[in-house]
């Protein structure tokens, strides 16, 4: 029975992870009063509800682009057309990232607009609404994944070594004793990593709602839920930031 501490182990570490990625659910799919319609939910916050502040830079780079105040090169580079007029807080970040010379890689102004203050205030009102998952909510989602990954990992190294060190003949009690852990863990891991984590990493239930309600007839609707896939190749290849030679 020397395999036996290292069954309570393995019990102790899967039932960690799983109670760490229930409870993170939990909380990400707590219901909220969400006021308004959907005829309340802007491109901008479709985008960010969709994809987080990488998917509202793009959504604005492409915007400007369509507007002519900024070019898009399959080259990977943004140069400013038009930077009179001023905007709103997003294209000042993008002409802020992009820098007094006019012209800056794509792969460079994407994380400065992600991270300026315009988007960040974007996010806060969507929590408030109820209509967002809370920075924190999408740290303890990512952190019970991270646990119960551990715990399926290390039942299955636990389970591995007790079997090895029991006669051949005496270890199919073993192997049933380590099924309910493994078993266990990797529901929950496969619970995270489906279910729960790329559904609910920006948007809650109430904003997953509202998602589902937009029309994505509109290109700039269809880029914020969607994605670089509705894109035409030029502007995909733009925003990836490819410098190689055009073919």
């Amino acid at each position: 029975m020397v395999w036996v501490p290292l069954l309570l182990v393995a019990c102790v570490a899967a039932g960690a992870g799983c109670v760490r990625v229930c409870r993170a659910a939990l909380a990400a799919a707590r219901p909220r009063e969400v006021p308004g319609g959907a005829e309340d939910l802007t491109v901008c916050e479709a985008a960010y509800l969709s994809g987080g502040p990488l998917r509202v830079t793009d959504l604005t780079l492409v915007s400007m682009h369509l507007a002519r105040r900024l070019l898009l090169a399959h080259t990977g580079w943004a140069t400013v057309v038009d930077a009179s007029g001023g905007g709103d807080g997003l294209e000042r970040a993008v002409l802020g990232a992009i820098g007094p010379g006019g012209q800056s890689p794509v792969r460079a102004v994407r994380p400065v607009v992600a991270a300026a203050e315009s988007v960040r205030l974007l996010a806060d009102g969507l929590v408030e609404r109820g209509l967002a998952v809370p920075e924190e909510g999408r740290r303890a989602l990512a952190a019970g994944v991270r646990a119960a990954r551990a715990g399926f990992l290390l039942t299955l190294a636990l389970g591995t070594v007790a079997v090895l060190l029991v006669p051949e003949g005496s270890r199919g009690p073993v192997v049933a004793a380590f099924a309910l852990p493994l078993t266990g863990s990797g529901l929950c891991l496969l619970i995270g990593l489906v279910e729960v984590f790329p559904y609910t990493r920006w948007a809650s239930p109430a904003g997953q709602r509202l998602l589902a309600g937009l029309s994505r007839a509109d290109p700039l609707t269809a880029l914020a839920t969607r994605g670089h896939a509705v894109l035409e190749p030029e502007l995909r290849a733009a925003l990836k930031g490819w410098e190689g030679p055009r073919k």
